[in-house]
């Protein structure tokens, strides 16, 4: 697609990946950053992402900061608010992008959770607000859910769809909107199982990931749970479900487990211990290995179908 002037609202670990998306597509973008300290490090947050895909670091030059966002946002195309998980604080950049982007440009948000027409609600011009929802590390996932909401033209979902499919990302039109969309809901139902067997004490949470990573977390990236429902055949998993689904946790709201982690000051790689214990280089160990098999995969992706 031609170069389009680019907003991003936000310019931390997400706003700069996505910033980095659209200049090294080409596009000029400003990100709209009110901490003078994180807009002095989003050069060199994108310029080290750019090295780390084989990319030109100069291409960051298509990138600038500004602590104002109607200076941002004045000539934008297309807007992509990457602000932290708080309707207030969206729902109050909403207003403000109705007010000070072109009425043409295209309004996005990058909430991984929110119902899109909560953010959107009573503004004017929700025609054109949309979701986006990147996955992090926004440069390495290729996956951006594109969320319709009962407002949403459907003009304003095909030209978000094309805009992200033409920087190398692989946009799902996900059409109904609600809480979590559509991976989010299948990876936190994982998690609430996986947290309920730690909680019965069926296995320790080591147990857990092992056996995801080593067994059906494999074949994942090529075969999809309906594709594997219709390898094994649909009335087989009928029969399966028959035995299984009576016995999946069915808690409505966070599993206790959690709170006592919490109260016990063990929050994860933050506090250096949550489910499991992380000194300082597990976590490096980690990180890195997440980031090398992200790299390896984006040179052989699986064949989509489309």
């Amino acid at each position: 697609m031609p170069s389009a002037p680019i907003a991003v609202i936000g310019g931390g670990l997400m706003g700069a990946g996505i910033a980095q998306m659209f200049a090294a597509a080409g596009h000029s973008v400003c990100i709209a950053e009110p901490s003078a300290d994180v807009r002095a490090a989003i050069p060199a947050r994108v310029a080290e992402g750019l090295a780390q895909l084989g990319q030109d670091p100069a291409l960051g030059a298509h990138v600038t900061a500004t602590a104002d966002l109607a200076e941002a946002v004045r000539s934008a195309t297309y807007v992509t608010e990457a602000a932290p998980e708080r309707l207030d604080l969206k729902r109050a950049i909403f207003a403000d992008l109705v007010t000070h982007a072109p009425r043409a440009c295209i309004l996005a948000s990058n909430t991984s959770v929110m119902p899109i027409g909560s953010i959107a609600d009573g503004l004017d011009t929700a025609d054109r607000i949309v979701g986006t929802h990147w996955w992090n590390p926004a440069a390495l996932i290729p996956l951006v859910e594109v969320v319709q909401s009962a407002r949403t033209s459907d003009a304003t979902v095909a030209a978000t769809m094309a805009l992200l499919a033409s920087i190398g990302k692989a946009p799902a039109h996900v059409r109904k909107d609600t809480a979590g969309f559509v991976a989010n809901r299948l990876q936190h139902a994982l998690w609430r199982e996986a947290i309920a067997m730690v909680a019965d004490g069926i296995c320790d949470a080591r147990t857990i990931d092992d056996c995801v990573k080593n067994s059906f977390g494999l074949r994942l990236a090529v075969l999809g749970p309906l594709e594997n429902a219709d390898l094994v055949g649909i009335d087989l998993t009928q029969d399966i479900h028959r035995t299984i689904l009576p016995e999946l946790d069915r808690s409505a709201g966070p599993n206790p487990l959690l709170g006592e982690l919490i109260a016990a000051g063990k929050l994860g790689f933050k506090s250096g211990e949550g489910f499991q214990a992380w000194s300082p280089a597990a976590q490096a160990e980690l990180r890195q290995r997440l980031v090398d098999h992200l790299l390896a995969a984006r040179q052989c992706p699986p064949a989509a179908r489309q």
